[in-house]
């Protein structure tokens, strides 16, 4: 393909991009094939000869897309959302064209230094102290991951990078409802998953400090070594906090490195009235959160911030000859920042997001999320066939269908169960399910760049109908004799 054919389908799929996003409420939210019918239809093999790209891009639409979950639909309510932009979009045919690798200053000095300044604005609208030092990372995992190498090499005195752990035996604390990357991240690091301490959580989800502190104490008694405490703000089942200001007066007493996970509702410490109600950001080590999740930022994009990142630096610096560099003078070489050595120019988008949007503009959306998920709550406990079971939690909140006196609580959580797959199925909305102190419910989470209260509405009306329909039925079984 010459530059010409290289313009002319580039302007072609724009033309697709455009359709496809103004387009979007008209196809159902998840994917609605049979597992195995995209690969049926893939060729075997690698062509021996190439194929001319309308023929590709044909395939492209009638192969593929059947099978996309659409994460930019309006009525994506699942999970968290990724969500992208009108500018991030166009960022990222930019950072694709370039196709630079940021892995040191000098392979392209402009991904470093404005991943520098970006990572300052960030700082700056979270209202985190300014000893704080930013890095993009490609998500919460692996800054996570990041946070307990420099715990772990705090813990060690700087020893683990190059003698390894046998020996040291090391503990690390979270809340029973932390995200399972901190499990991962402790058995990647050789750690272990028996020494992962599972804290109990409270009866608003988060962390109880007391039991965190016995069980460092406990551990101490029986000579091991504690790490690192992981916070979370925002868990992924309910979105519960976890009480930064006791827990930072623990680390700080017991010289842990307190590491927090906002991997999703860090995006709201951007708003003045959300930082007001959290207090002990100042006593933490490290800070993790994703603009790829409610910041308007297409995948991947997590901004990872530390107090001390010369820990890290410390722990992952290897420079073999085809490494070295004289040039950059004081900038970071971030390729010591992260596990991979390979970077990519993540910083761009981010800084059309914020150049587009404006900080007031980014905080307008986050507000109509919030104030949405606050009317939601308030339809679903006008409603005694639902009850909500937590939140609303910033732009979130779970609940479940009761199911009448007649059910069991297993029959009420199968009930469910099938609520949520019949809601699925119909392809209108997308919703996920967890588990809440045993029990299954249904979680809703309004965050995608696109969506608007007719969304929300729709959503419910949806919810409400596939209920009807599905008690119905219920009661239908029940009176049918064997």
């Amino acid at each position: 393909m010459d530059f010409e054919e290289l313009r002319h389908h580039a302007h072609r799929q724009v033309d697709w991009m455009v359709d496809y996003l103004s387009t979007l409420e008209s196809r159902p939210v998840r994917s609605q094939i049979r597992a195995g019918s995209i690969l049926s239809q893939l060729a075997p093999s690698c062509p021996s000869q190439g194929e001319p790209m309308e023929r590709i891009f044909a395939d492209f639409e009638h192969i593929l897309m059947p099978g996309i979950t659409h994460w930019q639909h309006p009525r994506f309510f699942a999970y968290f959302p990724a969500n992208s932009s009108p500018p991030s979009v166009l960022a990222e045919m930019l950072t694709a064209t370039l196709a630079s690798q940021c892995m040191l200053w000098e392979t392209s000095p402009a991904a470093t230094e404005l991943e520098m300044r970006v990572m300052q604005w960030l700082r700056e609208l979270l209202d985190l102290p300014e000893v704080f030092t930013g890095s993009i990372q490609d998500s919460a995992s692996a800054a996570t991951l990041c946070a307990l190498i420099a715990a772990r090499d705090r813990a060690t005195a700087g020893q683990a990078a190059r003698a390894g752990i046998a020996g040291a035996q090391l503990t690390v604390y979270a809340s029973a409802d932390a995200h399972s990357s901190v499990e991962k991240a402790v058995r990647i690091l050789g750690i272990g998953s028996n020494h992962l301490r599972k804290i109990p959580v409270d009866a608003e989800g988060g962390m109880d400090p007391g039991a965190l502190e016995a069980s460092i104490t406990a551990d101490r008694g029986r000579g091991l070594i504690p790490a690192c405490v992981v916070a979370c703000l925002g868990t992924t089942g309910i979105g519960a906090n976890d009480p930064l200001e006791p827990i930072g007066q623990i680390t700080a007493r017991e010289g842990l490195h307190l590491h927090v996970d906002a991997a999703w509702a860090g995006s709201a410490l951007i708003l003045p009235e959300v930082r007001s109600r959290l207090r002990g950001l100042s006593a933490i080590d490290s800070f993790v959160f994703n603009p790829h999740k409610w910041l308007f930022t297409n995948f991947d994009c997590s901004a990872f911030f530390m107090r001390d990142p010369q820990r890290l630096v410390n722990a992952l610096t290897l420079t073999p000859a085809y490494l070295e560099s004289s040039l950059g003078g004081n900038t970071p070489e971030y390729r010591d920042w992260s596990v991979a050595l390979g970077r990519r120019f993540r910083a761009l988008k981010l800084w059309f997001v914020m150049r587009s949007y404006g900080a007031e503009g980014l905080r307008a959306l986050l507000r109509n999320h919030i104030a949405w998920t606050e009317r939601l709550s308030g339809l679903i406990t006008g409603d005694d066939r639902f009850e909500l079971v937590a939140g609303p939690n910033l732009a979130m909140l779970a609940f479940r269908l009761k199911g009448g006196a007649m059910h069991s609580d297993a029959q009420v959580d199968a009930l469910n169960e099938r609520l949520l797959e019949r809601l699925n199925g119909a392809g209108r909305i997308y919703l996920t399910r967890t588990r809440h102190r045993g029990r299954t419910v249904i979680r809703f989470v309004i965050g995608q760049t696109y969506t608007q209260w007719h969304h929300v509405e729709q959503g419910w009306d949806e919810i409400r109908k596939a209920a009807e329909e599905l008690m119905a039925q219920s009661l239908r079984e029940a009176e049918t004799p064997y």
